[in-house]
């Protein structure tokens, strides 16, 4: 079986050769040919993984059979991401070993059994996520933060020389260029200065 080693640590004053060495100790125990070794540094949720990109896109092209981890928690960013990237993987015939012995095979009946149950853990996180943020945001405003686009901003400032450089031809690129603010901030208050038209 070709398999990918990743090794993964948090912080850079930590390193992967504990987990290279047992890894492929592991492979070799196993009589997997190792294809290649990916390591990086970065927590749990960082969203840039560019090593397990390239992984991802090996296993894309059909260049190995499993991926092989020290344990899932290196892998996976949360158990939502774990069962996404298990999908992928599966959909390109490609396994998810842990050395602990667990294999995530989803053409297997206990890939599949392990699959719900962790798609079931992952709604509940889900949930518990939405909660905390529910809260979260209920006591912010419980303290008199207010949420959304603040008023005043450059753009409200310039909102009469966008109405007449807008009434002069000018298009969206020009006047954000010309007043130094974004298009997207233009288009917003040519729509402010419409609405004030129509109810006019």
């Amino acid at each position: 079986m070709r398999v990918a080693i990743y090794a993964r640590v948090s912080t850079h004053d930590q390193n992967c050769e504990r987990q290279e060495r047992d890894l492929v100790e592991y492979a070799q125990r196993l009589g997997y040919e190792v294809v290649g070794i990916w390591s990086e540094f970065g927590s749990g949720v960082k969203l840039d993984r560019v090593k397990r990109k390239e992984i991802m896109a090996i296993a894309r092209k059909g260049k190995i059979d499993a991926v092989l981890v020290t344990e899932l928690t290196r892998w996976g960013r949360s158990t939502i991401d774990l069962i996404h990237t298990l999908n992928d993987l599966h959909s390109w015939k490609v396994s998810l070993i842990a050395q602990t012995g667990m294999q995530f095979d989803l053409s297997t009946p206990a890939g599949n059994l392990m699959l719900t149950i962790m798609a079931g853990l992952a709604e509940f996180e889900r949930s518990l996520i939405q909660e905390r943020i529910k809260s979260g945001v209920a006591l912010a405003r419980s303290k008199g933060k207010v949420f959304g686009r603040k008023p005043g901003s450059k753009a409200d400032k310039y909102r009469n020389d966008i109405k007449l450089m807008n009434e002069e031809g000018k298009s969206i690129r020009v006047i954000a260029t010309k007043l130094g603010i974004d298009k997207g901030q233009v288009e917003r208050q040519l729509a402010i200065i419409k609405k004030e038209i129509i109810k006019v």
